[in-house]
């Protein structure tokens, strides 16, 4: 079945926050072919978070489908297509994801699905809010595509954490990931 999974990186605050120049956490975090690759690129900073957020965002996809928690960023390989297109290997599944930069943040989707780079809108959903307000414009969107009230959207989540919204007992979205970071926060989500 289908999943989604997302993450946002404020660029002002891990520039404050996150040394990743620190020794030891681009070992802990990358692979080696990453490590080479961030080493190497124009602009590392950039790099690290956005290697960071397809991460993120394919660990999000993965728990769903597997409904378990864990932490090993290692395991995830990123791989860039195009700036904005890349993969991320893990366990001999590959994640599909869609990256966007911006001056302050970068965000990335991530999809179990190849046909996410060719039709990347079918029954997909995303959004941008303030960290605060994500779960407001989810249920706003979801009230709209289902003709709802707003305030009868309900958002539950699975043992592991992942958000489902319902409207009473029926399950309105298929696959739902919510992110944020800062004062950003993004969401994506399937019917």
């Amino acid at each position: 079945m289908p999943k989604i999974g997302n993450d946002i990186v404020d660029l002002k605050l891990a520039k404050t926050q996150s040394n990743w120049q620190r020794h030891g956490f681009i070992e802990k975090q990358f692979t080696e072919k990453e490590q080479q690759e961030i080493l190497n690129s124009e602009i590392p900073f950039e790099k690290v978070w956005l290697f960071w957020s397809m991460k993120e965002a394919a660990y999000k996809c993965y728990t769903q489908e597997q409904e378990k928690r864990f932490f090993a960023p290692q395991k995830f390989e990123c791989s860039l297509l195009t700036d904005a297109k890349g993969t991320v290997f893990y366990n001999n599944q590959i994640f599909y994801t869609q990256s966007k930069f911006d001056a302050h943040f970068v965000h990335t989707v991530a999809k179990n699905k190849k046909a996410f780079y060719i039709k990347p809108k079918i029954n997909m959903y995303q959004g941008f809010g303030s960290a605060n307000t994500v779960d407001a414009e989810i249920e706003t969107k979801l009230a709209a595509l289902y003709n709802l009230p707003k305030n009868k959207v309900e958002k539950r989540k699975t043992k592991n954490g992942a958000p489902k919204f319902y409207y009473q007992n029926k399950l309105l979205t298929s696959s739902c990931s919510i992110t944020h970071h800062g004062k950003y926060g993004a969401f994506a989500f399937m019917l």
